[in-house]
């Protein structure tokens, strides 16, 4: 039996990476090319790794500008 450190990582689908991520599939198809999202496309068909997924978030490359609240003055 093969160790599973050894066995490659499975390629996700869209859906599966949406689900993962608690976001609908059209947002990921949007943050592939405004947000560098790691994906890789097979023919018309987008594949992921879940671990370059998980990378590209803990980086903060999927934030997007927030708003700071305006202080008032009184």
């Amino acid at each position: 039996m093969e160790p599973s450190s050894m066995r490659p990582e499975p390629w996700s689908t869209i859906s599966e990476i949406a689900a993962h991520l608690q976001v609908a599939e059209d947002t990921v198809l949007r943050w592939i090319p405004r947000k560098a999202f790691p994906a890789h496309r097979a023919g018309r068909i987008w594949r992921f790794q879940i671990s370059e997924v998980d990378a590209w978030i803990r980086s903060g490359k999927g934030a997007g500008p927030r708003s700071k609240p305006e202080l008032r003055q009184a």
